[in-house]
Order: structure tokens, then C-alpha cells, then sequence
């Protein structure tokens, strides 16, 4: 990573920042797909190996730690580090500073985390044979591939479109991230708890200051990342908790934030290492998962309930919320969006991917069973989501452009 200035001298754009979730989207997806090749190859029992390889660090308390345990638990810290810093800047000087722009999508986002879970719960209760600790699941949005196919395939569409999606999005972040934070802890630890929150203070005191200095402000996030750990509480808590301190204005002299300069150096590393990763050794399931078929697997309660909770529930609850609300003063719904362009966006809402599987791997983290039917669910239950989100931007492309939107306010120039 580039060395720490109290200036940050780069610039950090729109267009830049669509390009690199693009980019990390499409990285995203090659890692995934690798991962199912390799899982229904004769190479399984090869990968199967591999994610089961045990790193401990006996010195400093960590017993036992899986190579696919690190990837969730450890290198994904640098993703929701970046995702922090996002919802920093968003609640300071993006959309979510502003409650009347920012109330319909954020309502929405509440609406497509709601249904989501409500399919889940009831498709498992008809199902009668477990697996209700996932209703988490399907509840997720994941940016990297929305933001990508918007980039790709929604040229044209108006900025409001745009904005919308990011403000659920983000909103559907930190929703998803309390979530994880509330209901998947396990064994608290409140001393450790303490000590990690007294240690992101600390960083937090250091960077609001101006101290920019990598090699005190990477040791500090490393140790708080450990301290979490410790806590019980899923240590990327940590990453998101330590990006919502660094400052999003930027101070005398500086041309922009410490945040929006952070941001910049280290979404490369969450887009090109740190989502890849954790996608290779998560998304790697058996199409057969289980002891029987495909055919099989995909009468399975479990995988049922992620696959509709996202391909059904996440565009159903968006949708109806902002029907419901989108008259009302305090909900309005911009002019230059319809009920019919929410209906796109939500249906491209209904990728989860990277929170949905993590929260899979901590739901069913010691019931293997259970696991690989929730992760084909969700891989299977984005993808065709992400299939029917590309037919569904197009529509509404060619609407827009067939209303002669003004360029400037086109998605990408």
C-alpha cells in the first residue's frame, strides 16, 4: 500500500470508483466460478484439503484457524475496513447526510432485508428439517456486483438510479453488519470487547489528529482486528468500526479526506485479494451438495430458502416498500425515477454474494450439511438474479433514452 501521507495527493472519482467495483465484480465471479469447477472436479478432494489446512498461532491464543476460517475471518477485515470508510463518508458528505433524499432508499433497504428473511423463515418452518439460524442470509445486497452491472449494462439510466442503488446499498451494509454483529457472536468476551473498542479509539484519536503514519496506524488496526477476535464478536466488526473513525473532511491543506484518500489505497487491495479470496475458499460447494443429486439439492429446504430469499424477496420487499411509501412528502420518490425502474433495481438487489455467504458461514460454521445448501443457494439465487437484472436494465435503458434524458445525467458518461 502506498505510504501515508497528511496530504493525500491522489484524486479519487466517480468514474474510478465504478471502475474498480467493476473490476472487482468480475474478480469476484472468476474466483467463484473456479471454486465450483475445482468443487465438482476430480481436484475436489485436492480443495477440500486446502480450505481444511490448519494455521494456528499458538503464541498469541489462536489454537486452530482453517485456511477458509482465515479468509472469513482475517483477509475479509480489508473489505469491510473499506466498506466502513464508504459509510463513513456516505453519513458525512454523501447522500446519507441528507435524511429527506436519503429516507425512501433507506426505507427500501429495510423493506429488502424484511421479506428476505420472512421467505427464509417460512420456507425452512415448511421445510421442518432446520437450518432457521440462517434467516440472515438472504438479506445481503453486495455492491461489487451491482455497482459492476450498473457500470456495464446501465448506461443510459438516469444519476437518480445510480444513487439510489448506492444509498441502499450502503444502507443494507451497515443493516446486514449489525446483524452479523447483534445475532452470529458467539462465547462475549467482554473484556476482549473492550480492549478492541479502546484500541479503534485510539486509531481514531491518531488519524483525527492527523498522525497518518502507516506503520503506527496498520499495528493498531491489526491488534484491534485480534482483540475482536478474542471478544467472540466476528472480528471484521473490527474493519468496519476502525473505517468509521478516519475523518471524511478534508483538514487544512489537504485536497481531500484521510478517508476518501484511505479509501482509494485500499479498495484495490479489497477488490483484487481480499473479496477473491474469501469468494475461492466460500463459494467452492458441490452442485450435489449434500449426500444426493443436484436435482436433489435443489428440493432442499435450506437451499430453497437462501435461493428465494434473494431472487424473490429482496426485489419483492424494495419494490413494495417504495410503492407503499413513494407518494408521501417524507418518501418521495425522484421524478426522474418510476415504480418500474425500482423494479429493476431491486431485482439487481437480489445478488448477495459476499455478505450473504458470510453470514452462511457463520449461521452453519460446524453443520457442514447445512452450509453447502445455503451457499449453493445463494450462488445459484444470485446469479440468476444478476442474468435477470442484465434484461432488466436494458429495458429500462432503452426507456430512458428513448426519453432523451440529458447526457450529463446518464449513469456513465
Amino acid at each position: 500500500m502506498p505510504a501515508l501521507t497528511n496530504k493525500p495527493d491522489d484524486t479519487f472519482s466517480l468514474k474510478e470508483r465504478l471502475n474498480s467495483q467493476k473490476f472487482g465484480g468480475t474478480m469476484l465471479l472468476l474466483a467463484a466460478l473456479v471454486a465450483m469447477i475445482l468443487a465438482n472436479s476430480p481436484l475436489s478432494g485436492w480443495y477440500e484439503g486446502l480450505k481444511q489446512i490448519d494455521l494456528p498461532i499458538p503464541a498469541i491464543g489462536i489454537e486452530h484457524m482453517s485456511v477458509a476460517h482465515w479468509a472469513s475471518d482475517g483477509i475479509l477485515a480489508v473489505f469491510f475496513f473499506v466498506v466502513g470508510l464508504e459509510l463513513k463518508r456516505e453519513f458525512v458528505t454523501g447522500q446519507l447526510r441528507d435524511p429527506r433524499k436519503a429516507s425512501l432508499p433507506m426505507a427500501a433497504a429495510l423493506g429488502g432485508m424484511i421479506v428476505p428473511a420472512i421467505i427464509f423463515a417460512v420456507t425452512i418452518a415448511i421445510g421442518g428439517q432446520g437450518g432457521s439460524e440462517g434467516w440472515a442470509i438472504p438479506v445481503a445486497t453486495d455492491i461489487a456486483f451491482c455497482v459492476g452491472l450498473l457500470a456495464v449494462f446501465g448506461k443510459g439510466l438516469p444519476s437518480p438510479f445510480r444513487i439510489f442503488l448506492l444509498t441502499l446499498a450502503v444502507v443494507d451494509d451497515l443493516l446486514g453488519i449489525t446483524l452479523i454483529a447483534i445475532f452470529y457472536t458467539a462465547n462475549l468476551n467482554l473484556v476482549w470487547l473492550l480492549v478492541s473498542i479502546a484500541t479503534i479509539a485510539l486509531y481514531g484519536l491518531l488519524v483525527n489528529k492527523g498522525v497518518y503514519k502507516f506503520w503506527l496506524l496498520i499495528p493498531l488496526g491489526i491488534l484491534a482486528w485480534y482483540f475482536m477476535l478474542l471478544s467472540g464478536v466476528h472480528a471484521t466488526i473490527a474493519g468496519v468500526l476502525l473505517g468509521l473513525t478516519v475523518p471524511a473532511i478534508a483538514r487544512k491543506g489537504e485536497e481531500i479526506s484521510f478517508a476518501e484518500d484511505m479509501e482509494h489505497d485500499w479498495n484495490p487491495l479489497s477488490q483484487a485479494i481480499a473479496l477473491p479470496v474469501f469468494a475461492f475458499f466460500a463459494a467452492g460447494v458441490p452442485l450435489a451438495a449434500g449426500s444426493g443429486s443436484f436435482t436433489d439439492a435443489l428440493a432442499n429446504p435450506v437451499f430453497l430458502a437462501a435461493f428465494l430469499g434473494l431472487l424473490v424477496g429482496k426485489p419483492l420487499g424494495i419494490f413494495t416498500t417504495v410503492a407503499l411509501l413513494h407518494k408521501l412528502p417524507a418518501f418521495r420518490l425522484d421524478d426522474n425515477l418510476n415504480l418500474r425502474d425500482i423494479a429493476a433495481l431491486g431485482g439487481l438487489a437480489g445478488i448477495g454474494f459476499t455478505v450473504s455467504l458470510l453470514i452462511g458461514e457463520l449461521a452453519f460454521r460446524g453443520s457442514e450439511g447445512f452450509l453447502e445448501f445455503a451457499h449453493l443457494g445463494v450462488i445459484l439465487g444470485s446469479l440468476t438474479a444478476a442474468v435477470i437484472s442484465i434484461f432488466l436494465l436494458r429495458w429500462r435503458v432503452k426507456f430512458h433514452v428513448g426519453e432523451k434524458l440529458d447526457p450529463d445525467e446518464a449513469v456513465m458518461p
